[in-house]
């Protein structure tokens, strides 16, 4: 029975990648598992129970990880940008 669970959430977390373009860190927080959890249903398990549909969601996967460096480099200039503003309080 609760391979069954597992198949289901590796199928639903490949679906909901591809779909939003989240995160692995962001599917995690999504359906209340850990990132570890998501890696593991993404390349391995899913890998058995629909290739092509782990082949999509590497693809998009393989785009956020290019993509990380820009997404950080954001959340610092975002950051900074609140102290500054704060600070002329």
């Amino acid at each position: 029975m609760e391979k069954v669970y597992i198949d289901k959430r590796a199928v639903d977390l490949a679906r909901y990648i591809i779909t939003t373009k989240d995160t692995v860190r962001g599917a995690a927080k999504k359906f209340g598992v850990s990132k570890s959890t998501v890696h593991k249903d993404i390349t391995e398990r899913l890998k058995r129970i629909n290739p092509s549909l782990a082949e999509d969601t590497k693809k998009v996967l393989e785009e956020n990880k290019a993509e990380r460096h820009i997404r950080g480099g954001e959340a610092t200039r975002q950051k900074y940008m609140h102290q500054v503003t704060n600070d002329k309080r």
